[in-house]
């Protein structure tokens, strides 16, 4: 009886992932930005005989304040206030002040962080209890040292070796899907993207255990980071976080002694290997804490990112042919580093998903002293909100950018070289995303074998809805109609 509810709860979140993402007509969802338009308020005065401008916004609803618009809108709803109030404004959140901050210019100023005033403590206090000391929640010389040790992990050499591995897994997965029936690719990407970082982050340790519970961990780790309950009450999305990070630290511990004694090329040996050229090294928490945040970031993120080019895909048939051809020309054998980098084509399909949906659209950061953005004063101990979702939309930067339109990264065009900000899809300054060359590689491939074992088409009247209560997740699966070629 326990099985069959299981199944059912989990084929219900298959359909609608959440009841804040549920479908409405256009006009009840204008009328919910429009309620968001509150009364508008100052954050703080700036500093006496300064010339900067006080920061503008409004606090939403009690305690919640915007955080369940943001959940149903995402970047619509930062794109709506970016209009309304600049570059930055101001919002609730939780029970908190949360400055927001978009576009190219005031982004850099964020990330790049020329005077050390924004931290990752905005990270921190979200993720920390799930994502303990992961290297996006370390900050300056310490993450420093951390990132240069694992970079080790990251070279050129070792991602020719993740690839060799990656692609018999993909070869081996993608042709069973079933294409009888519309499927939710979403669903079917996510376990692959699993399956595919146990063999190349793991080297294959771990494949004979129950991986629906490493996923299930995964996922309620990642939805905990919003948790309106902050405190691991029964029931609550909080609690089901610290048990899957639980989970995790005991799935990775178990096996660390293997990935110690190894050397093998998986990135889990390649931690366990990884050294400076002064000797340093991690530690065995550092090891656990490290591939618990990486193994989670990848396969989400290339999850986001290769469904919503899939479902971009299925929408634009000419792109899905040009894209198909290229692969076809690689002929059968499983493609090396070399041959993915070749399909160009689908780097600039993949490019303009990246913009179209990017898996982490906002960027947390915590002020460490009184600094100022754009010419705005933010108080120190300020939550701060980066949203390069809001640049990818900047119609200064992009033509038309809400139409799906690959050619605008093609050399002739290069919209996205209008500035150093403009697309931002792995973050940027010294925290941009280690892994961002691994990811584009994984998506390439599991698309590549798409193209040579289907066609797909998107069924008429569905228009994707994101959930945005952590990462954003297509709240129904985004339904595909898979035809066997």
């Amino acid at each position: 009886m326990v099985s069959l509810l299981e199944h059912a709860n989990r084929a219900a979140r298959e359909r609608l992932s959440s009841v804040l993402a549920a479908p409405a007509p256009k006009a009840v969802d204008d009328a919910w930005l429009r309620a968001t338009h509150g009364r508008v308020t100052t954050l703080a005065p700036p500093p006496s005989g300064s010339d900067l401008e006080p920061v503008r916004g409004d606090q939403g609803a009690p305690l919640l304040g915007h955080t369940l618009s943001y959940i149903r809108f995402g970047n619509e709803f930062l794109r709506d206030r970016y209009e309304r109030f600049g570059p930055v404004s101001w919002m609730g959140s939780l029970g908190q002040k949360v400055v927001t901050v978009g576009g190219p210019d005031a982004t850099q100023q964020v990330l790049v962080n020329k005077d050390k005033a924004f931290s990752q403590e905005g990270w921190t206090r979200m993720i920390d209890e799930f994502f303990h000391r992961g290297l996006m929640l370390l900050d300056f010389d310490e993450h420093r040292m951390h990132r240069r040790i694992m970079q080790s992990a990251f070279t050129r050499d070792r991602l020719t070796g993740y690839v060799d591995q990656l692609g018999p897994s993909v070869r081996a997965n993608v042709p069973q899907w079933n294409a009888d029936r519309p499927v939710r690719i979403y669903w079917l990407l996510k376990q692959l993207t699993l399956d595919v970082a146990t063999q190349v982050f793991m080297g294959g340790r771990g494949g004979d255990e129950n991986l629906d519970e490493i996923n299930r961990a995964f996922v309620a780790a990642v939805r905990a980071a919003t948790s309106i309950v902050r405190y691991p009450l029964p029931g609550t999305r909080f609690r089901a976080g610290v048990q899957g990070r639980k989970t995790l630290e005991r799935y990775f511990r178990r096996h660390l002694p293997a990935a110690r004694e190894s050397d093998g090329s998986d990135l889990f040996a390649g931690l366990c290997q990884a050294a400076t050229d002064d000797g340093e090294r991690f530690s065995d928490d550092d090891v656990v804490n490290h591939m618990i945040f990486l193994m989670m970031a990848a396969h989400d993120t290339s999850t986001i990112t290769t469904s919503a080019t899939a479902h971009y895909l299925g929408r634009h048939p000419e792109w899905q042919q040009r894209a198909r051809e290229e692969s076809l020309a690689l002929g059968d054998d499983v493609p090396d580093i070399h041959a993915l980098e070749s399909l160009t084509t689908l780097d600039l399909i993949i490019k303009e998903s990246l913009r179209l949906v990017a898996p982490v659209p906002t960027l947390m950061r915590m002020t460490v002293k009184p600094t100022e953005i754009a010419g705005h004063h933010i108080p120190a101990e300020t939550a701060v909100v980066a949203a390069p979702g809001v640049n990818h939309f900047d119609a200064d930067i992009w033509t038309d950018p809400d139409r799906f339109d690959p050619d605008r990264f093609s050399e002739s065009r290069r919209e996205d070289a209008g500035h150093r900000f403009a697309w931002i899809p792995f973050g940027g300054g010294v925290h941009k995303c280690i892994g961002l060359h691994f990811g584009t590689l994984e998506v390439k491939a599991i698309l590549h074998e798409m193209l040579r074992s289907y066609t797909w088409t998107v069924p008429d009247g569905v228009h994707p809805r994101w959930d945005n209560t952590s990462l954003p997740v297509p709240a129904d699966g985004l339904p595909v109609r898979l035809h066997r070629r």
